[in-house]
This record gives structure tokens, sequence and C-alpha cells, in this order.
């Protein structure tokens, strides 16, 4: 089994969290401990950006079993192709954006292009939210089967992260790994985890003069590390699972400034969004993990248009 389960009935942990460990059940051959989360507590979330959503069928296995939110990007004007027979899935368009928050509201929030997915995270009834971007699928395992990522995104949200002292061994909660020596007992229970954040091979996500150089991700790190507190980080909605009773508001774009247009604002949603996010975990005493699970993101990336994009900025 992973971390040491003596931090659980340690009584240097508060009632309120030994309540939280009691409800913790041990599954999966990964040995990892985490709370049996239900099928109807999570909620996919996708924004279609394109009209072909053929993407799909490569995580069919991992996400029909879940509520599927596809929010279609309101300035697309063709009809969205969505593959056949996933039990439960809802599309929301610009008739049904307009009908909730009027159009007023929708041209002041622009729930456009990568911001689509905000509305989706609007949404949103369940506990757990899963955002993946329509360019990305499944990493294969060394037996070809596609790897679970919302199973690794629910095993970072479900187990403590532990933003106040840094384990030298990654995750303490990982099979194989526990706390090192020295790390504070008083510290080994951690807080309640906020945000998840996935990593991808391919297509990286540096700055766009790099991209241009033809630099692409082939190497897959397999930790997952929590976000010392009062340390930033640039958040990116590629690959992201957040609990929405946590955390849920603040997921939520940067609004365009006056005059600086959509093109600026496209560049940095998700970093300030990610910024915000991290300064309210920090002051509610949440944690934010990144690192696994990855996912394979496809294309060669339009780096002519995120290069002129990025010089709107300087």
């Amino acid at each position: 089994m992973g971390a040491s389960t003596s931090c659980y009935r340690s009584n240097l942990c508060s009632k309120e969290q030994q309540k939280q460990e009691e409800r913790v059940e041990i599954r999966g051959k990964e040995g990892r401990m985490f709370k049996m989360v239900e099928d109807d507590e999570v909620d996919i979330v996708i924004a279609a950006l394109n009209q072909d959503l053929g993407f799909l069928e490569e995580w069919r296995s991992l996400i029909s079993r879940f509520h599927i939110i596809i929010v279609k990007d309101p300035e697309l004007d063709s009809g969205l192709q969505i593959p056949p027979d996933f039990p439960s899935l809802s599309v929301y368009t610009r008739s049904d954006m307009e009908a909730r928050i009027g159009p007023e509201s929708l041209s002041l929030l622009r729930f456009t292009g990568f911001s689509t997915r905000y509305y989706g995270y609007l949404l949103s009834k369940r506990r757990y939210v899963v955002s993946i971007d329509a360019d990305c699928v499944p990493l294969k395992d060394n037996l070809g089967r596609p790897i679970d990522i919302v199973r690794q995104h629910l095993a970072n949200l479900t187990t403590p992260a532990t933003p106040l002292f840094f384990n030298t061994l990654y995750d303490p909660y990982a099979k194989g790994s526990d706390f090192v020596r020295g790390y504070p007992f008083g510290l080994r229970c951690g807080v309640n985890c906020a945000v998840s954040c996935g990593l991808w091979l391919n297509i990286p996500d540096f700055d766009a003069s790099i991209l241009k150089s033809g630099k692409r991700n082939d190497r897959l790190v397999d930790a997952v590390l929590t976000v010392p507190k009062g340390t930033m980080l640039p958040l990116s909605g590629v690959n992201v699972a957040f609990d929405r009773e946590l955390i849920g508001p603040a997921l939520f774009s940067g609004l365009i400034l006056a005059g600086e247009g959509k093109v600026r604002h496209e560049t940095v949603e998700d970093l300030w969004c990610g910024m915000c996010v991290k300064v309210v975990c920090d002051h509610l005493g949440y944690g934010i993990k990144s690192g696994m699970p990855y996912v394979q993101r496809g294309g060669d990336g339009e780096t002519e248009q995120e290069i002129q994009m990025e010089r709107t900025m300087e």
C-alpha cells in the first residue's frame, strides 16, 4: 500500500480529518487509497471548437459510463458530428447560453474559443469535473491499453495534498512511496486536494517561439507533485480536473479587458484562471497537484498563429 495508514488514526489529525478518512476505501491493483467515487459524481467537460468530435471514439471505453457535457463554441456555425451511443451526453449551444444568461451577459463573458469549457464548468452539478481538450487522445500502456486518466485524476483529488512541506519521494500516497524520514508527523495527514493538473506528450505547453523550433515532449514522468503553498503555477486547461464542491466557482476564465480583444485574451485565459485558483486554494487551505495523468496531444499545433497572438502581449 502507498502512504502509511498510521496517519489516518494518529491523534495528531483533527477529528474532521479522521472522519473524512473513515470513508476512504482501498481500490485497484495500484494500491492507492482514495475515497470511493460513484460514476454519477463525475462530469466530463469537452469544448467543441470544431464540428468533428470523432476523437470521442478513442475515449469511449474510459468516459462512456460518466455524464459528458459538450459545449459548442457559440462562434461555430456548423453542426457537430458526435459518435453515437454515448448513454449520458448533453450538448449545449449558443441558444442554450442565451436562454440561461442572456445575450448581453454572453457578449460580456465571451464563452468562445478556449473559454468555451468554462461554461461547461458552470453547468456541472456533480462533485468532480474532468476537462479534456478535443485534440487529445488517451495514451496507451505497453500492452496497447488506454491509460485511464479519469481514475488517476480522481485518485489525485481524493487523496490528500501536501502543500506545507515537500516530500522528496513526490506523492506519498502513490504505490511504493511514503513520507520520507524527517517529514513532520503533524503534517502527514495533508489537506484536501482541489485541483489535479494533468500533462501530455507531443505538443508541449511552451512559449510559441520555442514550439516553432520543433521541440516536442516525448518524456513521461511517472510522478505527482503537490504545488507548495505560496507558489504560483501556469495552469493549462488541456487536461485538468477539480473538486467542484471545494473550488468550482474559482475555475473561471479571466474577463476580457476593454481594448485588449479576444486574441490577447486567448493566450492567457487559463493562466489567469490558474493563478486565481491557486491564491484561493492557499487561502482556504487546499492543495493543487501536478503530474500524472498524461494524454497524447495530437496535431502539429498552430505555432505561427500562437506566435502572432503572443506578440500582441509584448
